[in-house]
């Protein structure tokens, strides 16, 4: 199994063919062969984790798919659907490399161990405990101002299976070293990891680590 990630940057216009296809193609995702796990996903700057950070002209799909398999996917329909309303498409083949945690009670990343170099993406996803939201909003500022500031980030952006409450980030980095130092050195990041043990701010979290084998695009 591998894990492939789209981003579409679409055109304005056709928005609401996008808000369309959100609500129809992860049924017809799910059934293409070897496709175990399925989230489309709206995007935005992910920085305060509300609705203002939203992006409506970004979309994408996370999709967990045996790898002879993948082809028919990147051929299908549903892609070659948001191909035609995009001007920009991202596409990355991860490979996981750790996983903490479950994604709507699942475990959706198959590990395995393996040595890797280059380059790394890094998944998190949180359900917000819904009285907790604002307690949560307060203390993200400071987190993604760190982050966005960390040596060896090449991108980062919010991504979202709903407008609250369901909230996580997509990154790019150049190494795991410095995906690691953000998470265990930097001050923000490890006072946030504190506060989350403290407020009990998630009923469910994911945090997951991938080998970036391939790209095509850019995400910008």
């Amino acid at each position: 199994m591998i894990t492939v990630i789209y981003f579409w940057q679409i055109k304005k216009v056709l928005l609401p063919v996008a808000i369309l296809f959100m609500a129809i193609h992860k049924f017809v995702i799910k059934r293409l062969p070897g496709v175990s796990f399925v989230k489309l996903l709206g995007t935005g700057k992910g920085e305060s984790f509300t609705p203002k950070d939203a992006d409506p002209y970004r979309w994408g799909a996370l999709v967990t798919i045996q790898k002879d398999n993948l082809d028919n996917l990147d051929k299908s329909k549903v892609i070659r659907g948001w191909q035609r309303i995009a001007k920009k498409e991202y596409r990355a083949i991860l490979k996981p490399i750790s996983v903490h945690g479950l994604w709507s009670g699942k475990q959706p990343f198959e590990v395995e161990k393996f040595d890797w170099n280059g380059k790394i993406a890094a998944i998190t996803r949180a359900r917000i405990v819904w009285r907790k939201n604002l307690i949560f909003w307060r203390a993200v500022p400071p987190v993604t101002i760190s982050l966005h500031q960390s040596p060896g980030l090449i991108n980062a952006i919010g991504i979202g299976e709903a407008p609250i409450g369901l909230q996580g980030t997509f990154s790019l980095w150049e190494s795991a070293a410095q995906l690691r130092d953000f998470a265990y050195k930097g001050q923000a990041h490890t006072q946030a990891i504190k506060a989350t043990e403290e407020n009990k701010w998630y009923s469910e979290e994911l945090f997951s680590r991938f080998a970036v084998v391939q790209e095509r695009g850019g995400l910008k």
